[in-house]
């Protein structure tokens, strides 16, 4: 037992007055003469008898009494068993990712966790609040109320082990009660490798009653038409659906198609047709479970003639002549002592056929060519040198010619997958009438495959820089050398490389991976471009790079949506803005991995346990009990004793 006011303890002493008090008693007794004395002794011997039994206990009594008096002002009480943690500082850390939409047994996981902040946080606790996306630093329910209140989903997962670094860095060695609030979903072995060894651990971990879900995941052109476009929807289930699950197209505010799915299977592709125009709108499904997933917005801009230059002797460059027609290109055959360097910033795409030798100052210009959005295609001649090809090849990738080989080669693979031909087939074929080559320069590196040999070794790579790609053949595509031009392989190969997709594909980009956009605008010196729509807006980073501009994103804009791209209140262009689905699978909660930590259901758990494991066991009051005990029986003894 410890006191919390040892001091007055000393007043102990007192108890020496009531004990001085029965020894030195200065009553005296008067003497009686009666006739008859035998009598009257005995009756004196039983008074003095009872009289001094009842001073003892009257002695007794009141010493306890005071004593009980002293230590109820002395405030005794037993130590807390987690004493030594009462001055540890608290973090909450509160999950709001998109996951948190979830629907609980009240309400919205999120939602559910807030107000029980609100309700069950004492007044003048301190705490620090740390979010997805906010952070309070020593603040109490009261002054983060609001934000609180209007705190919304983000779009970053939960990623507990970035903030518990953060935490770190602010706290560094501090000692602290960390009470984590998510649903657990996507959390792996990694995130809580710095929870491992705390004393002072919490967990709440809320639990959605639906974990079925179904998300919109992308939206694709499927195939261009002469006067429409077919856009392929695809669709992700998770869970098992039992409803039909109605899908809906929406031009700006219009409904435009509408149709149903069956949500049999885990992927699903719907496909509508929409006139060849411009688009701004998106595609919805309705469910019960997450929302942040059910639209997806994109934009399609009306077609644009792409321009595209091919430099090499104009006999071998005759088969691109019958490709790039005049309806949808604007297309210029060059030899190289004849070429403009300066025509080549307008391009949209640039062919080198076959060039013997390819000069040092082409490959600058077309370096600055390739990072401004271009795309370039490399055909090699038969008579180049691996080392000019190494020059011109390090301007774009680590890829490394070898020597020509004359070895006949089949090309036996299409990467049906890679975004050159996603548009072209509709679905995987094996008796295929796939073209050869007679010679073929070997290659180190390693460049995504479009075409390749049956050794596995690429006919045609491609690298890109997200605005721009570069592709390489491996082999030269002449008559003489290949049967490439016969081959149904021709005309959508090298119809693609030629396409400026932020021309005439999708524009719908995914907030948080700094995608870039590259226009064509002439800007004055202190001009900038904005994107807006009717909610927000805000400016990107941009970069003149002559008649072009590049806007990189970021993580902007905060909320998905349909946006324009403004100069002046001029549009430029309409672009669409979409969050990752990364947080639509809620079969991936692992609420396992926080077995070690404390469990609780409610915030409210948190505070009361760590109020009874720090707080003394105060014993003050039954002292005061036991005082007024004792007063009590000392009347009881002056009244019924006699």
């Amino acid at each position: 037992m410890q006191f919390k006011h040892p001091e007055i303890l000393y007043f102990l002493f007192l108890l020496v007055i009531p004990i001085l008090v029965h020894l030195f008693q200065l009553r005296r007794f008067k003497k009686e003469y009666f006739t008859n004395v035998k009598l009257l002794k005995e009756l004196s011997i039983q008074t003095r008898k009872s009289s001094t039994i009842k001073k003892w206990l009257l002695l007794a009594t009141r010493l306890l009494l005071l004593a009980c008096l002293i230590f109820a002002f002395a405030q005794p009480f037993f130590k807390a068993k987690d004493s030594e943690s009462s001055a540890n500082e608290m973090v909450i850390i509160l999950d709001n990712s998109f996951s948190m939409q979830a629907k609980g047994s009240k309400g919205e996981l999120l939602k559910r966790a807030v107000q029980d902040l609100l309700e069950n946080t004492p007044e003048n606790q301190r705490f620090s609040l740390i979010t997805n996306t906010e952070t309070f630093w020593d603040t109490d329910i009261k002054s983060v109320q609001k934000d609180l209140q209007n705190l919304q989903y983000s779009s970053a997962p939960f990623q507990l082990d970035f903030l518990l670094t953060k935490i770190e860095t602010k706290k560094h060695n501090l000692p602290l009660d960390i009470v984590v609030i998510s649903d657990a979903v996507g959390i792996n072995q990694k995130d809580i490798q710095k929870l491992t060894g705390r004393k002072s651990v919490y967990s709440w971990i809320p639990e959605a009653e639906n974990k079925n879900n179904v998300g919109i995941d992308k939206v694709s052109i499927s195939q261009h038409l002469d006067n429409f476009y077919e856009i392929k929807v695809d669709i992700s289930v998770y869970g098992e659906m039992e409803n039909d699950i109605p899908v809906a197209v929406y031009n700006g505010k219009n409904l435009i198609a509408k149709t149903v799915i069956q949500p049999d299977t885990n992927k699903k592709a719907v496909t509508f047709t929409l006139p060849k125009k411009d688009f701004h709108g998106h595609v919805a499904i309705e469910d019960n479970s997450l929302t942040y997933d059910n639209s997806y917005y994109f934009s399609i801009s009306k077609p644009e003639k792409s321009n595209v230059t091919t430099i090499g002797e104009t006999a071998k460059n005759e088969f691109l002549t019958r490709i790039y027609t005049a309806d949808e290109f604007i297309f210029t055959n060059t030899e190289l002592n004849a070429l403009n360097y300066n025509s080549l910033e307008n391009q949209d795409a640039v062919i080198l056929n076959e060039l013997k030798d390819i000069p040092q100052a082409l490959g600058t210009t077309l370096k600055d060519f390739y990072a401004k959005g271009g795309n370039i295609v490399l055909i090699p001649a038969s008579e180049s040198s691996v080392q000019n090809l190494n020059a011109f090849l390090g301007n774009f990738s680590s890829l490394k010619a070898g020597p020509l080989l004359n070895q006949e080669k089949q090309i036996t693979k299409i990467a049906f997958s890679h975004p050159l031909y996603q548009t072209v087939f509709e679905k995987k074929i094996d008796n295929f009438q796939y073209p050869k080559v007679n010679a073929a320069f070997t290659f180190s590196g390693n460049p995504s495959p479009i075409l390749s040999f049956d050794d596995q070794s690429f006919f045609l790579g491609s690298v890109t820089n997200k605005i721009g790609d570069f592709y390489v053949f491996s082999a030269p595509v002449n008559k003489t050398n290949s049967n490439f031009q016969n081959s149904p392989l021709i005309v959508p190969t090298f119809y693609n490389m030629a396409q400026n997709h932020q021309k005439t594909g999708i524009s719908a980009y995914t907030i948080g991976e700094n995608e870039n956009l590259i226009l064509d605008v002439l800007l004055s010196k202190d001009e900038v471009v904005t994107i807006a729509n009717d909610q927000s807006d805000f400016i990107p980073m941009q970069q003149i790079l002559n008649h072009k501009i590049k806007l990189s994103f970021g993580d902007y804009p905060e909320t998905s949506g349909n946006y324009s791209v403004l100069k002046n209140k001029e549009i430029l262009k309409n672009i669409s803005f979409n969050h990752a689905r990364t947080e639509s699978d809620l079969s991936q909660r692992n609420d396992n991995l926080f077995d070690a930590f404390t469990s609780v259901n409610s915030v409210a758990t948190v505070f009361d346990d760590i109020h009874s494991a720090r707080t003394g066991n105060a014993i003050w009051k039954y002292f005061i009990i036991a005082t007024l005990l004792f007063l009590l029986l000392e009347l009881l003894i002056q009244k019924f004793v006699k």
